[in-house]
């Protein structure tokens, strides 16, 4: 599955940077989240297939965790927030198609791409600092797949209410409502369609091709962080 991943996302990126029909700014950040996830992964599967091979017996450090942790929450917040843009980008193609390649232009889109890049590493570095500077009951060394928050949270000897208030509001909560944002005024304009013909067009290119994947992704990490974070309560 890591390879399959992998070579898919490769594919993707590649694809969008030899056919020149594919140079636009839709498929410009859909090259770059297709990196992130080769990256993304990458951070995870390794340690996760060691475990895996060795029976959950492979430990961690508390630096190699910290380290691991930084990167991955890194590149998922990049991932996320860059889902957000690409939701940016479907808004002004459909709300204001004359005007998209005036406003999403090339310089725009490398702008959004680095912000992207460095709110993702405003979101990681406090929340790595914020985790690790609590006590962990003497361990100092880390029995998990892969260090996850709400893994490592749980070893800590320490009332954390706080901060899984405060991982569960930057991680989920931020992201999420500024991509739902973007989509609420996508389907508003969408309804503001007069034509049958303009429905018809539009609705199934934004349900099908731009609506499906950030659900998936949203679902996916609530169905990781919040039973974990159940746990902890």
């Amino acid at each position: 599955m890591y390879l399959t991943s992998l070579s898919g996302n490769a594919i993707i990126a590649v694809t969008a940077q030899i056919n020149h029909s594919l140079h636009a700014p839709m498929y410009f950040f859909l090259a770059n989240l297709a990196v992130l996830e080769i990256f993304y992964t990458s951070s995870i599967t390794p340690l996760a297939l060691e475990n895996l091979l060795s029976m959950g017996k492979t430990p961690v450090s508390i630096t190699g965790c910290g380290t691991q942790m930084f990167f991955f929450v890194f590149l998922g917040g990049v991932d996320r927030v860059l889902l957000a843009v690409m939701a940016y980008d479907r808004f002004i193609a459909i709300c204001y198609p004359l005007r998209y390649t005036l406003i999403m232009s090339w310089p725009l889109c490398v702008e959004l791409m680095v912000g992207s890049l460095v709110l993702g590493f405003l979101l990681s570095l406090p929340l790595t600092i914020l985790i690790f500077h609590l006590p962990f009951c003497n361990n100092s060394e880390i029995y998990h797949f892969y260090c996850d928050m709400p893994a490592v949270v749980r070893l800590a000897c320490a009332d954390t209410h706080v901060h899984q208030t405060i991982i569960s509001f930057i991680v989920l909560s931020i992201p999420l409502s500024v991509t739902s944002i973007s989509y609420i005024f996508i389907v508003e304009a969408l309804l503001q369609i007069q034509s049958a013909e303009g429905h018809h067009r539009a609705f199934p290119n934004l349900l099908f091709s731009h609506l499906s994947g950030p659900p998936a992704v949203w679902l996916h990490q609530l169905y990781i962080l919040v039973p974990q974070f159940q746990l902890l309560s």
